[in-house]
């Protein structure tokens, strides 16, 4: 399986409760934190959740 980097690139401040729950739920805490977590349909639910606050790279 393909493995993601994501990275917090803005603040959870302002966003709504269930953001800032996906955001815990993918282990991010604080900007420019960067988590790697395997491709799988449920993570990528979340990251579609909070795109606007997060930056996904696939990792080779």
């Amino acid at each position: 399986m393909a493995k993601l980097n994501i990275t917090q690139v803005r603040s959870k401040i302002g966003s709504t409760a269930i953001q800032r729950k996906n955001l815990a739920a993918l282990g991010l805490r604080k900007i420019n934190q960067t988590v790697q977590h395997e491709d799988t349909v449920e993570i990528r639910g979340m990251i579609e959740r909070v795109a606007h606050l997060v930056k996904v790279e696939e990792v080779k």
